[in-house]
């Protein structure tokens, strides 16, 4: 029961950077660890102790086996995770190309 809260106290670090920092690469920081504290939920609900592969064969016998879906839901996950961090740091990128800062409060005195 720990670690689903310690998940929890990690998403919601990641949430607070999302929404009380005001640099855009801390908040880009925030939306990975919330992202990873959700794959790491989903691979703490499939995990079972002394768990076996899902692996086929006629052989063995359906006991305490790991559900393979959650895992292949994060490995989507990752993969999206992925790309979305790409594209936020290219619009963080232009965005200081074009305003020369990262501070979201300067960007918006510049408005005009």
């Amino acid at each position: 029961m720990t670690i689903y809260l310690l998940c929890l106290v990690l998403f919601s670090l990641g949430v607070y950077c999302m929404l009380r920092k005001r640099n855009i690469i801390k908040i880009i920081v925030g939306v990975i660890i919330a992202e990873y504290a959700v794959n790491l939920f989903f691979i703490l609900v499939a995990y079972r102790m002394e768990g076996r592969a899902p692996i086929f064969s006629p052989e063995a016998e359906i006991v305490n086996m790991v559900d393979p879906l959650p895992q292949a839901l994060v490995l989507t996950s990752i993969v999206i995770g992925l790309a979305t961090t790409a594209v936020l740091v290219a619009i963080a990128m232009r965005i200081y190309e074009k305003y020369g800062t990262f501070d979201i409060t300067k960007i918006r005195e510049l408005r005009g």
